[in-house]
């Protein structure tokens, strides 16, 4: 199982989102492990409102608060959201807000231009064919105002991974190819760092 909720979530992804869940102590752990270490360069200090689209569960949601952000999670799946409501949604009032909202990147994001000053997505893009992947690209770049963000795989892979990627049936084989051709054609920009032996922190900035 990817660490982080692997695509953009189908109808069907509310039949699991009850096993993915019980994860969510486990992402979240993963998500606080992986901030703490790009800190240098990706200082959260610096960005006052984010939106996580494809959040799942909420787990990236809930480490990004902790940064004191103003979060905005987006998802397709009912069952995904109310499950990140349940774990996340509840704030105190000294704490930012986090916010849950359905929805599905491939239809456009529901929020003007420059909305955010940070979108982030997480083990999203390698579950998309190229057309959708350039629409997920130009909508992180039209409602953020500085940075996007992708976590995903990097171009070292296992065979489990490829094995669980071609039963899924995206686009992942093509993806860990071209990604990095991909954002540096639609950002101008790009800085890679390595999250783990297989995964990465891919930096776009629009500054």
């Amino acid at each position: 199982m990817c660490p982080d909720y692997p695509i953009i979530h189908s109808a069907s992804d509310n039949k699991i989102a009850t096993v993915y869940g019980l994860f969510f102590n486990w992402q979240v752990g993963k998500y606080r492990y992986i901030l703490n270490n790009v800190k240098d360069e990706l200082d959260l200090s610096t960005y006052q409102s984010v939106i996580d689209i494809g959040c799942g569960t909420g787990a990236l949601c809930k480490v990004l608060q902790e940064y004191g952000l103003e979060v905005t999670g987006l998802d397709s799946a009912e069952a995904m959201l109310a499950i990140a409501t349940k774990k996340v949604g509840k704030t105190e009032p000294t704490e930012p807000s986090v916010r849950f909202i359905r929805g599905d990147a491939r239809n456009g994001v529901p929020f003007r231009e420059k909305s955010f000053d940070l979108a982030i997505t997480s083990y999203v893009a390698h579950g998309l064919i190229p057309k959708e992947r350039l629409i997920l690209y130009n909508e992180m770049k039209r409602v953020a105002r500085h940075t996007a963000v992708l976590l995903d795989y990097n171009e070292h892979r296992a065979l489990i991974t490829d094995i669980a990627e071609w039963l899924e049936g995206g686009d992942y084989f093509n993806f860990i190819g071209s990604i990095r051709d991909e954002l540096m054609q639609q950002f101008g920009n790009l800085k890679v760092i390595n999250t783990g032996k297989r995964s990465a922190m891919y930096i776009c900035k629009m500054d």
